[in-house]
């Protein structure tokens, strides 16, 4: 559970990625820019899950690359702790780098198939020796392959003698290895089965209640948002467009994009299908190359006027919402939010 009495364990403010396109053999140059990310803030509290939903190609890995500094941020800030590391590098970017660990989307990629478990999960201790366990390393390897639920005798085997289930656990396990007090996870499910990914997410659960962790979670899939995440944002071309608790966003969405994505969500209940307002969104899209003016979603959105093509609107609550239940006021980039409360959500 999220402690928001403390101060933020991380904070990001006003974060830009723009990747330049470039022209020309000899000479290039830049023509353009991919505005991959532009101008989001957000907090994560001790403790807590923050959801990132959206389409593909809306910018939420590129936020888990800029966060583990493997992408450098055009612009903004980045704060572990009160500590600026968006600029870090050496030394002090690898000391950030055992608090901060990484999950990646497809377990059939992110391990090294050359590579034992035991070596694959035992690596961070090669990379920090000051975080190595005094004792044996072997022996701490086998203690995190059990807290994964992996059996220890598998230390000596390789990642294709393993189903993908078991892969994303051995690179949670790797994840676990320095003692992180956030782990960042990108799709870390999205390549599973279904069954599998239950398991998975109650493991992730476990796991943060044990150990006090901090998650970034990363999906696509609003079911397993909801499921895991305390609070949760949602992205649209590089933007931040809404943000609250998991309450708020799921059974009261303000924008439209969200009640579009939450209209889509399969229910399993025919009644409530029925009785469900289904949003279909025209067009395709824009380009992050080419982004429309003022708000991005204003090219499909149902309720776009004048206003929206002229004025970017801001991420705040509502004016109309400013004084109701803190369950419903929360975060929306909207000129014209308006809570639907005939759409059901699973």
């Amino acid at each position: 559970m999220a402690d928001t009495t403390r101060e933020p364990i991380l904070e990001v403010r006003n974060l830009v990625k723009h990747f330049p396109l470039t022209q020309g053999i000899v000479f290039r140059r830049q023509v353009g820019a991919v505005r991959a990310v532009d101008d989001i803030s957000f907090t994560l509290y001790p403790g807590e899950t923050l959801g990132i939903v959206g389409e593909s190609g809306c910018g939420k890995s590129t936020v888990a690359k800029l966060l583990m500094n493997l992408e450098r941020a055009t612009a903004g800030e980045i704060f572990y702790k009160g500590d600026d590391i968006s600029k870090l590098s050496g030394r002090a970017l690898k000391a950030v780098r055992r608090n901060i660990q990484m999950v990646f989307q497809d377990p059939y990629t992110s391990l090294n198939p050359r590579m034992t478990v035991g070596d694959i999960i035992g690596e961070p201790f090669d990379i920090h020796p000051e975080a190595a366990p005094k004792g044996d390393k072997q022996a701490r390897v086998r203690e995190l392959l059990d807290v994964v639920g992996l059996n220890p005798e598998y230390i000596n085997r390789y990642p294709h003698q393993f189903s993908g289930g078991q892969r994303q656990r051995i690179g949670i396990a790797r994840g676990l290895a320095l003692n992180p007090e956030i782990i960042i996870c990108d799709e870390p499910v999205s390549a599973l089965d279904v069954s599998v990914q239950a398991q998975v997410i109650n493991l992730m659960e476990k796991l943060q209640d044990e150990f006090g962790l901090s998650y970034l979670f990363i999906a696509h899939d609003l079911s397993i948002v909801r499921h895991i995440s305390d609070r949760v944002g949602v992205m649209y071309l590089g933007k931040m467009v809404e943000i609250g608790s998991d309450t708020a966003i799921y059974d009261h969405p303000t924008h439209p994009y969200t009640q579009a994505l939450l209209s889509a969500v399969p229910l399993p209940d025919p009644d409530a299908r029925e009785g469900r307002e289904r949003i279909i969104l025209t067009g395709d899209v824009p380009s992050p190359a080419n982004p429309p003016s003022g708000c991005r979603f204003r090219t499909r959105c149902w309720k776009a006027q004048d206003r929206c093509a002229e004025e970017l609107p801001l991420l705040a609550v509502p004016q109309r919402y400013a004084d109701a239940d803190t369950a419903v006021a929360h975060d929306s980039a909207c000129h014209f939010a308006e809570e639907k409360p005939q759409v059901t959500h699973a």
